[in-house]
């Protein structure tokens, strides 16, 4: 089983800033691209940024610079540290990675993370 947690939400003031962690943990065998997506009431699910194994990055346009996502590959980690938050990044973060659990087949399979909360006091 694959199993993806992720941490670091809270409440912060606009202006403040945030460090998102998820590490993927059972059977494992390679990790593709890992990446965070949101999701504000009433909202559907929306990109924030992915990385992929080789550290290449993409960035939603709200971004704009202020987030930054980065993954540790020894730690199945991916991070993303939020500056300058804004009342409308309330949402809800998701972590996300495409994962191969086996040597022996090819599939690779999205896992989740539950998700944690981020609120933005205006």
């Amino acid at each position: 089983q694959v199993q993806l947690v992720d941490s670091g939400g809270g409440l912060v003031q606009a202006g403040g800033s945030l460090r998102l962690s998820c590490a993927a943990s059972g059977s494992i065998f390679s990790i593709n691209a890992m990446g965070w997506y949101r999701q504000a009431p009433g909202k559907q699910r929306e990109l924030v940024a992915v990385i992929t194994n080789d550290g290449s990055t993409n960035y939603a346009g709200f971004v704009k610079g202020r987030f930054t996502i980065s993954r540790d590959n020894a730690k199945n980690a991916v991070y993303l540290e939020m500056n300058s938050l804004k009342a409308d990044d309330t949402a809800v973060y998701y972590c996300n990675a495409a994962i191969r659990p086996s040597p022996i087949r090819s599939y690779v399979g999205s896992y989740w993370g539950q998700g944690t909360q981020v609120t933005v006091s205006s």
